[in-house]
C-alpha cells in the first residue's frame, strides 16, 4: 500500500489567520500551508497592523481585537485569493477606516458584484470598479441581517464576519449546504453562533484567540484519490482533513463504485482523519446542483475519472466554475480532449463518455489553473509520458506537489 500525506488546507489557514487578528489575544495556528495564497493573506493582515511570527512549523498572530485593526497604507492585494478577497471585505466594512482590496492575474478577472451586492444588505457602504476588483470600502454603520438564497461559502463567511461589527443579530440562509470552515472557527473563538439546517444565526460580540491545528487538505489530497483509482493503485492518506462539507468528491466517487473509507480521529473544531482508497471497478453517475459546492474544487478531476469509468456520467450545476482562475468548464473539456475523450457541455451539464483507456492526442494545458494542472497530473497515471503545459501555477495552492506526485506514482508526466 502507498502512503501519502497531504499539506495543510488552504481554505482553513486563510480563515484560521483572518479570525485570529480580529480577536483578543495571541492564538497559535499550527501546521498552516504556506503557499501564494496564504501568503498573500499574511501581508495583508501584517499591513493592516498585525504582528505575526514564524515559529518553526505554527504562526503566532497578536489578535487586536474587532475594532483593532489599523488604516493601511495603501491597497490590500490580495493575490489571486477569491477567499482572502471576499473573507477580508466582510472584516473590513465594520472598520472605521476607508479601505481598498486589490488583486492580481485570474483575480481581477473573477466577478465581485454578488459579494457587494450582498454586503450592502449589511448597511456596509461598499463598491467594486465595474464589479470587479478593486473593491472600494468606506466606513459604514452596520445592521443586522437576514440574507436568503446565498449559494457561495465565501460570501456566506463575508457576512457571517460583518455580522459580527452589527448592531443586531444577523442570518444567512443558504441555497445549498458548503463548507463550514468559518462557522466552526467563530465557534471555537466563542462567537454565539448557531446552525439550523441552511440557517446559520449569528449575535454581534467580541472573539477570543484559540489555538488551531490546520488539518491536511482534502482538495490537495484529492488528485491522489483520483490517480490511485485510475491506476488501479491501492493508498492510505493519513492526517486529512475530513470535514463533511467538503466530502462531496469522495461521495461522488463512491456512488460510482469506488471503495474509499474513512476513518475520523480528530473531531473539532475539524473533522479530520485517514483515508484509504481501494483498487475499483467504476461506474458513470449523474451529479445534481445541490452536490456541487462540496466538491467545486474538484469537478475537472471528477470529470478525468469519469472519463475512465463505464458508461455516460453527467454532471449539472457548475455554471460558477467559469469564473474561477480559468473556465474550468471549458478547460477541462480542453483537458478530456486532449486524453481523446469524448465529453461535451450543453443545457448546463457536463457529459462525458467513459472509455476503457486514454488515447492523448496532444499536451495537456493548464490555463494557468492549479485545479486543472493537479487534474492532468491524475489523468497522466493513465497516460504515461503526458505532457502538462505551465505546470508551475499549483504554486498557488500546493507548491511542493509534482514532487509529491512523482514519489507516489512514479514519473508519468513530462514538462
Amino acid at each position: 500500500m502507498i502512503s501519502y500525506t497531504p499539506p495543510p488546507d488552504k481554505s482553513l489557514t486563510i480563515r484560521a489567520l483572518l479570525l485570529a487578528a480580529i480577536s483578543g489575544g495571541s492564538a497559535r495556528v499550527e501546521n498552516p500551508l504556506l503557499c501564494d495564497d496564504t501568503e498573500a493573506a499574511i501581508r495583508s493582515l501584517e499591513a493592516l497592523g498585525i504582528k505575526i511570527c514564524r515559529d518553526g512549523n505554527s504562526l503566532i498572530i497578536k489578535g487586536l481585537g474587532l475594532k483593532g485593526l489599523k488604516k493601511p497604507a495603501e491597497p490590500l492585494n490580495a493575490g489571486e485569493s477569491g477567499t482572502l478577497a471576499r473573507l477580508l471585505a466582510g472584516i473590513l466594512a465594520g472598520q472605521d477606516f476607508p479601505s481598498v482590496i486589490t488583486g492580481s492575474g485570474s483575480l481581477l478577472k473573477r466577478p465581485m458584484e454578488p459579494l457587494a451586492a450582498a454586503l450592502k444588505k449589511t448597511g456596509a457602504d461598499i463598491q467594486t470598479a465595474n464589479g470587479r476588483l478593486p473593491v472600494s470600502i468606506k466606513p459604514a454603520r452596520m445592521k443586522g441581517h437576514k440574507i436568503s438564497g446565498v449559494e457561495s461559502a465565501q460570501i456566506k463567511s463575508a457576512l457571517l464576519l460583518a455580522g459580527l461589527y452589527a448592531g443586531g443579530p444577523s442570518g444567512v440562509r443558504e441555497k445549498y449546504p458548503s463548507r463550514d470552515h468559518t462557522e466552526r472557527l467563530l465557534a471555537l473563538m466563542g462567537a454565539r453562533i448557531t446552525k439550523k439546517g441552511l440557517v446559520t444565526g449569528l449575535e454581534p460580540g467580541q472573539l477570543t484567540a484559540r489555538p488551531v491545528t490546520v488539518p491536511g487538505d482534502i482538495s490537495s489530497a484529492a488528485p491522489f484519490i483520483a490517480a490511485a483509482l485510475i491506476s488501479g493503485r491501492e493508498l492510505k492518506i493519513n492526517a486529512c482533513g475530513l470535514n463533511p462539507t467538503r466530502l462531496g468528491f469522495v461521495r461522488a466517487l463512491q456512488k460510482m463504485g469506488a471503495r474509499i473509507e474513512l476513518k475520523i480521529e480528530v473531531s473539532f473544531p475539524e473533522p479530520s482523519g485517514g483515508i484509504t482508497v481501494f483498487p475499483s471497478s467504476l461506474k458513470g453517475l449523474r451529479v445534481k446542483p445541490e452536490d456541487i459546492p462540496s466538491m467545486a474544487d474538484e469537478v475537472p478531476l471528477l470529470a478525468v475519472v469519469a472519463a475512465k469509468a463505464k458508461g455516460q456520467s453527467v454532471i449539472s450545476g457548475i455554471g460558477s466554475l467559469r469564473t474561477k482562475e480559468s473556465d474550468r468548464i471549458e478547460s477541462a473539456l480542453a483537458l478530456l480532449g486532449a486524453l481523446g475523450v469524448k465529453a461535451t457541455y450543453r443545457n448546463r451539464a457536463l457529459r462525458i463518455t467513459g472509455s476503457s483507456r486514454f488515447r492523448p492526442v496532444k499536451p495537456a494545458e493548464t490555463f494557468s489553473d492549479h485545479r486543472i494542472a493537479m487534474a492532468a497530473a491524475a489523468a497522466s497515471t493513465a497516460a504515461p509520458g503526458l505532457e502538462i503545459r505551465n505546470p508551475g501555477c499549483v504554486n498557488k495552492s500546493y507548491p511542493g506537489f509534482w514532487k509529491d506526485f512523482k514519489k507516489v506514482f512514479g514519473p508519468t508526466f513530462s514538462f
